[in-house]
């Protein structure tokens, strides 16, 4: 038969379905099948459609061998007619090949199964159940991603050992589970993969399987798991990204595949970054290129391999597979099979700039319905484009384009941007290394510092050679595996590099040594600051800005990572993208029964410290203003709030609504949108609910949601909460309802509010509230801030609690404590306190939860103090505020010298004066 297609009767510029019958595969089938095509209903081949074709063939007599080929021929020519013609994207392609071999292998599995069943017995478990068989499809048929002459690559899988039935009481006939699968597993090739007069329904390939060509066929699940935990290699995890159980039908939905799912992934997905997997994804790649390079040996025209040559389909799918490897432990909003939904996701997660994201999905879509093309000529596993003319512009036509050297100059376009990302993401950041260092290096076993060690000695500065050479001599080095050596060397050799450019950052080098001293065992920490250098530059910059940073960064080291956001620094946070991601998160736990209480406490923790990170990192480079940490930490914590208390309502056993009618309000430092880096929340709970348990369910719904926020767990915590402004004290309720705490803070009754509790009030806020309890709350707030006061004896009061304060906080004369000395924080705050409930009645705009510094503002501009007084204290405060935050940042007590604070000091002492005339400090 010639190799060339002839033109169609009636070529046309674009596809058209003239195009499809050139096809030597189509040919084929209409000589063959043209009777039986009638079967296939029009349009697009569905899991429906081929069903009521299937059953038709198998009513016509047809054994279910032969009638699953012949359906395959029909469905393949029907995708190639309607692709051809431009009716069918992509996915319509993939969908109708994936829908094909999931219901030939539900067929052949049933049938498998009914007749050994029928011969040995239904296979049982330990206790007497009937044990399931699952088919695992990998790779493309995982991920519902299979072309049309593809390979199935599968798994089989089942739940436990023991013994059939057999045929009668005795048990005769009886089978061991694995032997009774074994047969099951041979049955379906010989019914799907076998080659007969009607071709193949799909070739089978079992390579995946545990132990390879050298395993057995069907595994058991405790061997698995034991396989993946003690022999799973760091390809496999690739591969087993893309796993789902395609079969049988009515195993897909059962309880018992989550068990396999659990199984396998957490051999995925690492719990923590894993960037050492780059590594095993490039020696699997140069393998598949040598490979692919030894094919095309003396035949060049193998070498334009759409799959697996440089730019092709294969890197395309690594260059994913790798980011989702990665991340995915911590994120699992990241878990998904298909490339192209995992490129939208990669993106939507910053982890891929949207327009590399969206330039790949068109290539992947490119390449694979060119993959498509070669694949209609012959019906050929093949990704090698033709060498002859006539196919080469058949393909080109058929995709499109005018000429064949148009095809060719797409092609290279698409080739030559993916080869780009996947050199940019795997590049190697390990080239190039002095003195051999990049080599692994030697077991101890000579001296005690080796070759690479005294080389790396010998050309670093001082503190890194004494550091280095404290860590040979205490074991810490030569105790680590020789890969975890090998990153250590190159990583110390970058940051010698690197404080030689900068040249006088040797305390920023000094606190990174400190920083990896605990974590040299986690070979993945070194791994991905190698793989990142933007990441390395970036932490040893931070790390010589202030001492917080590398207190946090020792409590949470993973969130590092989130140095490789190159936009980081230009952005801000976020609350309705924040919860739309954690929301995001827990459905994707949710989908694979991962979304148990453990899971969601460290989803939230991890999710909490990145975002503080974040804001950190905008903080120490100079990015925003104090203001604005404080803007960006309170709506981080208002957001962790609402979301943590709707997940423990839901989860609550004793819930008795949908909505629990419920407050969080916030004081302190939170209710004024004043958070610091370690603040603790100061709040309040109540409930307005009429159930007759309401007291007894708010109650144990608090205890949890503080758990919630308080527990330590592997990830840290959350919060510190303090709840002694809850009415009462630490002696009330720990929530009140809504009606307690009105009364209580209208002075209703005998047991009533304190004035420094009014205070309190000024700045608090409703943080979460269902209904209208946020204005009710709001209602409450300027009932008691308007609420008539003998003016002296507020005066009074707000002065006996701020001595009290001073003599609990002593310093020494010299030494100014900028928030309890004399002219310090407390007293503009107590000042402004005073202010806004002595004059709130007047002055409406006082009531505002607006702001120590706008609320001075306002009472510069009505005449409530001096002129200037309220703008000069204004202005101090801003500036001890912004000096209390330099002095948390490295890690100070806040007390400077008395001296160089003074014009401040005076400021708010002036303020002081103005306010409380007849009281002196």
């Amino acid at each position: 038969m010639s190799s060339e297609i002839a033109s169609p009767p009636s070529p046309a510029g674009g596809p058209s379905p003239a195009w499809a019958s050139t096809s030597r595969f189509w040919q084929r089938v209409q000589r063959r099948y043209a009777d039986a095509a009638a079967l296939l209903p029009p349009g697009q081949p569905t899991a429906s459609t081929m069903s009521q074709a299937l059953a038709q063939l198998l009513a016509q007599g047809q054994e279910l061998g032969t009638a699953l080929r012949i359906l395959r021929q029909l469905v393949v020519a029907r995708v190639l007619e309607r692709d051809c013609a431009g009716q069918a994207s992509l996915a319509e392609v993939t969908a109708s090949m994936t829908a094909l071999a999931e219901l030939a292998l539900d067929a052949a599995c049933t049938q498998a199964q009914t007749v050994l069943s029928q011969r040995h017995g239904q296979p049982q478990g330990p206790h007497g159940q009937v044990v399931p068989l699952w088919i695992v499809g990998m790779g493309k048929l995982g991920a519902r991603e299979l072309n049309v002459s593809s390979d199935i690559d599968l798994i089989y899988v089942y739940g436990h050992e023991g013994e059939t039935t057999g045929r009668d009481a005795l048990g005769k006939g009886s089978l061991s589970n694995h032997e009774y699968f074994t047969r099951v597993v041979r049955m379906i090739f010989q019914l799907i993969g076998e080659v007969t007069e009607h071709g193949f329904v799909f070739r089978v390939d079992l390579a995946l399987r545990p132990h390879g060509n050298s395993g057995p066929t069907v595994i058991c699940l405790p061997a698995l798991q034991t396989y993946l935990q003690t022999h799973g290699r760091e390809w496999e995890r690739f591969a087993w990204l893309k796993s789902r159980v395609v079969a049988p039908r009515a195993c897909i939905a059962s309880a018992q595949v989550k068990t396999l799912r659990h199984v396998v992934l957490p051999f995925v997905f690492r719990k923590y970054l894993d960037y050492s997997v780059f590594d095993a994804l490039r020696d699997l790649h140069r393998q598949i290129r040598e490979h692919a390079s030894r094919r095309s040996n003396g035949q060049p025209g193998r070498s334009n391999d759409v799959k697996l040559s440089p730019g092709g389909i294969r890197e395309i799918e690594f260059t994913v597979q790798l980011l989702q490897v990665v991340r995915g432990g911590q994120f699992p909003e990241l878990r998904c099979r298909p490339t192209l939904q995992a490129l939208e996701r990669l993106a939507k997660a910053e982890l891929m700039p949207p327009a590399t994201a969206q330039q790949l999905a068109q290539a992947y879509r490119f390449l694979r319905q060119v993959e498509h093309r070669i694949q209609y000529l012959d019906d050929l596993q093949t990704h090698v484009l033709p060498t002859e003319d006539g196919d080469l512009d058949w393909i080109a036509r058929t995709m499109g384009c005018a000429t064949t050297a148009d095809f060719f100059d797409q092609l290279h376009h698409w080739r030559e941007l993916v080869a780009q990302e996947f050199d940019a993401l795997l590049g190697g950041p390990a080239t190039g290394c002095a003195g051999g260092l990049c080599q692994p290096p030697k077991r101890p076993g000579g001296p005690q510092n080796p070759p690479e060690v005294q080389a790396l000695l010998a050309v670093t500065p001082a503190p890194l050679a004494e550091r280095l050479k404290a860590w040979c001599d205490t074991h810490k080095v030569p105790s680590l595996r020789p890969s975890t050596q090998t990153r250590l060397l190159q990583l110390l050799e970058l940051t010698a590099q690197w404080l030689q450019a900068q040249k006088t950052n040797l305390a920023a080098v000094l606190a990174f040594l400190q920083w990896l001293e605990p974590l040299l065992r986690r070979e993945s920490y070194l791994a991905l600051l190698i793989e990142r250098p933007l990441v390395h530059e970036r932490l040893l910059h931070m790390l010589g800005t202030a001492a917080w940073p590398v207190q946090y960064l020792r409590q949470h080291p993973g969130v590092i990572d989130e140095l490789a956001n190159e936009s980081l620094v230009h952005e801000r946070f976020n609350p309705q993208v924040f919860l739309q991601e954690l929301q995001a998160r827990r459905a994707a736990l949710q989908r694979t029964g991962e979304d148990d209480d453990e899971n969601l406490l460290n989803l939230l923790r991890r999710a909490h410290h990145a975002e503080v990170f974040r804001t950190l990192v905008r903080d120490v480079e100079g990015a925003i203003t104090v203001e604005q940490v404080a803007d960006d930490l309170s709506a981080l914590a208002d957001a962790i709030l609402h979301i943590t208390s709707q997940w423990c309502w839901q989860r609550l056993k004793q819930r008795h609504c949908e909505q629990p009618h419920f407050a969080i309000l916030g004081y302190g430092k939170l209710g004024g949108k004043e958070l610091g880096y370690g603040s603790d929340l100061d709040i309040v709970f109540v409930f307005d609910d009429d159930d007759e348990q309401a007291p007894q369910i708010y109650a144990a719904f608090v205890r949890k949601l503080i758990t919630w926020l308080t527990v330590k767990t592997s990830e840290g915590d959350l919060f510190e909460i303090d709840t002694q402004l809850r009415p009462n004290g630490n002696s009330g309720l720990l929530v009140s309802s809504f009606a307690a705490f009105s009364a209580y803070q209208q002075q209703r009754g005998s047991n009533t509010a304190w004035t420094w509790e009014h205070q309190a009030i000024t700045r608090a806020r409703c943080i979460v509230g269902n209904g209208d309890l946020p204005a009710r709350f709001e209602a409450v707030r300027q009932a008691v801030l308007t609420a008539p006061r003998d003016i002296d004896a507020l005066r009074q009061e707000i002065v006996h609690m701020r001595e009290r304060l001073r003599q609990a906080h002593p310093v020494p004369a010299e030494r100014f404590d900028l928030k309890y000395s004399p002219g310090g924080m407390l007293d503009g705050e107590f000042a402004v306190q005073f202010l806004v409930l002595a004059h709130a009645a007047a002055h409406p705009a006082l009531v505002a939860n607006a702001g120590n510094i706008a609320l001075l503002h306002y009472a510069d501009a009505a005449g409530l103090v001096p002129p200037g007084t309220g703008q000069a204290a204004a202005d101090a405060y801003r500036q001890l505020r912004r000096l209390q935050h330099i002095s948390r940042l490295n890690a100070s007590n806040g007390v400077l010298d008395a001296i160089s604070i003074a014009p401040h000091r005076d400021a708010i002492l002036a303020l002081w004066a103005a306010v409380f005339p007849p009281c002196v400090l």
